[in-house]
């Protein structure tokens, strides 16, 4: 059966890139979710490691079609579920996420995913840019700033269209993203972190050292300047390049100054550029 394009279905044909993200499964623990089984590539060498498995597939061929294929190989303990990805209620005891992810859910499925608990590791396959951006090779994107504190992410392969049938228009990339063990910011502040990073991401100035003084929770123009030289930071840095570590420790230095009110505090000029893409 050939892909569906409005499922986003480009399914993974080249066995080295199969073999290669199973074996990253096969070092993370517990049972294993898969998104996106589609024509059941990896669901097959991942039903080898001989530990529970559920693959999801939002397509109901392919659903039937791989569950008559795993009968056959008497994989007991594979369940396949018609699902969508989004909407799964996930197992709420410690797993391992491995997928081919549709390209244009990319999004959605990571904010879902890191929203969610219980999960320790992810392999995820992506849009090369995708990948290298959550990875902050080339500057981080605001979604991974956000999420640093609780996961580690790290790049794996550039993985080319040609890998997979039908062949999308950009390569792929495999990545990974590790749930700490211990967060470098407490859970409860979470909210805030966030809604502070997203500020300063989106704020106006010539650098870090400036946003950070027109912020919602300000610091002044020395203390600020004297922060990021103790984290090795330049004050004209953009946010994008700022690491997970060093965003908790300005985040320590912030967390408890007493938040300005909307509409209140300096106003940019002009001449203020915008720190970072999101």
């Amino acid at each position: 059966m050939a892909g569906r394009h409005e499922l986003g279905q480009n399914f993974l044909v080249d066995r080295g890139v199969v073999d290669r993200i199973v074996s990253l499964a096969a070092a993370t623990p517990g049972r294993i979710i898969e998104l996106g089984a589609g024509s059941g590539a990896l669901t097959r060498e991942l039903a080898g490691l001989g530990r529970p498995l559920t693959a999801l597939e939002i397509d109901a061929r392919r659903v039937a079609a791989l569950r008559r294929d795993l009968d056959r190989e008497r994989a007991g303990h594979v369940t396949v579920v018609h699902a969508d990805a989004l909407a799964w209620r996930y197992p709420r005891v410690p797993h391992t996420v491995v997928g081919n992810v549709p390209f244009h859910l990319t999004t959605a499925i990571l904010r879902s995913l890191l929203a969610r608990g219980h999960w320790t590791d992810a392999i995820l396959l992506t849009q090369w840019e995708v990948a290298r951006r959550r990875c902050g090779v080339g500057g981080s994107s605001l979604l991974t700033a956000q999420w640093d504190p609780w996961f580690s992410f790290r790049l794996h392969e550039r993985v080319p269209a040609r890998a997979f049938r039908p062949a999308p228009s950009v390569d792929g990339g495999v990545f990974a993203i590790q749930r700490r063990e211990q967060p470098l910011v407490a859970s409860t502040d979470r909210g805030a972190y966030q809604a502070f990073v997203a500020e300063v991401y989106r704020g106006r100035g010539r650098g870090l050292a400036q946003i950070l003084t027109r912020t919602s929770r300000p610091l002044q123009s020395a203390p600020a300047r004297r922060l990021l030289g103790s984290l090795g930071l330049a004050d004209h840095v953009l946010p994008s390049r700022v690491s997970g570590p060093q965003w908790a420790e300005i985040w320590s230095a912030v967390r408890d100054t007493a938040p300005r009110r909307a509409g209140s505090g300096s106003r940019t000029g002009r001449s203020g550029r915008s720190g970072s893409r999101a």
